[in-house]
């Protein structure tokens, strides 16, 4: 039965007024019910998936900085973020900030110089999963 099938036996229905029983609208809620419940877990999936797209770009460049750090600088180990601080990155407050991410929600540890080993964490506790990880290797891990 087509959609066109169906709008004209409902149209029919109502000129001769004799309208739905309680059963088939009470499926039809039933049905809606069923859409939705299986649509929001999926959409909610996806929007998380979306906002951490912007916490592992900004992992991204972090990483770029402390390659950069590392590769210019005396065998130090970097121990922040902020331009204003001895031994830092080159950040300044609020690069680190975007529409879902803010400076403080990531951290750092560079493990040695030579090989260079680090780990960033950006964690979000609204999102799931809540944190990611990545390493010098370009490995994400939940």
């Amino acid at each position: 039965m087509g959609f066109k099938t169906l709008f004209n036996s409902i149209v029919e229905n109502m000129r001769s007024g004799r309208g739905f029983t309680l059963i088939e609208l009470m499926v039809v809620i039933l049905i809606i019910s069923i859409m939705v419940a299986v649509a929001i877990p999926m959409l909610r999936r996806q929007a998380c998936s979306a906002k951490w797209s912007e916490g592992k770009t900004l992992m991204g460049t972090i990483t770029t900085a402390i390659r950069a750090h590392c590769s210019v600088s005396s065998p130090t180990v970097p121990e922040n973020f902020w331009l204003d601080e001895p031994n830092n990155l080159g950040f300044a407050r609020g690069d680190l900030t975007g529409a879902y991410f803010e400076d403080d929600d990531f951290s750092f540890n560079v493990t040695s110089m030579n090989p260079l080993e680090f780990s960033i964490t950006a964690t979000r506790s609204e999102l799931l999963p809540q944190q990611y990880h990545l390493d010098q290797g370009g490995k994400w891990t939940p």
